[in-house]
């Protein structure tokens, strides 16, 4: 299902304008990565896209269906919603927990329990895990549990905000390689919300650098943004000339290797067989 923003704003209570005439289609089967600084505006589009924050003008639709016609809370439970920190309930079970919008939606307990088990399959779960509960499990465990009830009810749209800003470097490294082998195998439409650009890049097949009002600075593929920022302050951004971006070509005795702007080795330069 495509996702399309059709001159979005939303002003809140207090008088903050944090999404400024919005305006992008997220391709129906990619992952659409909304990336900027805090502030930005990105988690407000995420939220809109299920309702949980209204636009003030503009129409979302989704395949050309605008959602404002749709109930809510039926809208909410078509759509896979993972945050930071999981969002888990505490005094539920994981598989209670990764089951709990099936039975919300008049699934049977037994049958959504079945579902669970095999969810938990999916994302890379012992199924001995099924009956502990949350503070009884690391963090990376957590949030796999967030994705396997994201996914519960088979949603063709997964929203995903900052899943992985919480767990140490070396889990979320692992967690992001399980998302690029659960998009290769279920192929959803994601919309994914970081801060991280080497994360954006990674895993979008669409990336969209946000400013301030959620005022697009570029969108396109991870390539074309490295390749051809669209403004200095996307190449500030993105460290276009910086550090492990900042790449040059150094010849050994061996061959030749590129290094980074510290001179650190970074790989070997392999001749093109075609």
């Amino acid at each position: 299902m495509a996702i399309e923003f059709r001159s979005v704003s939303k002003r809140f209570a207090d008088g903050t304008l944090a999404v400024d005439d919005f305006s992008l289609v997220m391709p129906a089967h990619k992952t659409t990565v909304l990336v900027g600084s805090s502030g930005c505006g990105k988690t407000t589009l995420l939220r809109m896209i299920n309702r949980l924050v209204e636009p003030t003008s503009g129409v979302i639709a989704i395949d050309d269906e605008p959602i404002s016609g749709r109930d809510p809370v039926k809208l909410r439970r078509g759509i896979g919603y993972v945050l930071q920190n999981a969002g888990l309930l505490p005094h539920f079970t994981v598989i209670d927990n990764i089951a709990t919008v099936p039975v919300l939606s008049g699934v049977a307990r037994k049958t959504a329990h079945e579902r669970a088990l095999e969810l938990m399959d999916v994302v890379g779960l012992d199924r001995s895990l099924a009956e502990r509960y949350p503070s009884q499990l690391s963090g990376g465990q957590q949030q796999r549990v967030g994705v396997a009830r994201g996914l519960a009810v088979d949603p063709n749209i997964l929203l995903m905000d900052e899943p992985f800003g919480a767990v140490d470097p070396i889990v979320r490294k692992e967690l992001q390689t399980e998302t690029l082998r659960l998009q290769r195998e279920l192929d959803k439409t994601i919309v994914f919300v970081t801060h991280d650009v080497d994360e954006a890049f990674l895993l979008g097949d669409q990336v969209v650098i946000l400013q301030e009002g959620a005022h697009i600075a570029q969108v396109g593929t991870p390539d074309e943004i490295i390749e051809n920022p669209a403004s200095d302050f996307v190449a500030s951004f993105i460290g276009a000339e910086k550090g492990a971006r900042a790449l040059r070509r150094k010849e050994t005795p061996r061959g030749a290797v590129v290094v980074d702007e510290s001179g650190r080795t970074q790989g070997v330069l392999v001749e093109d067989a075609s």
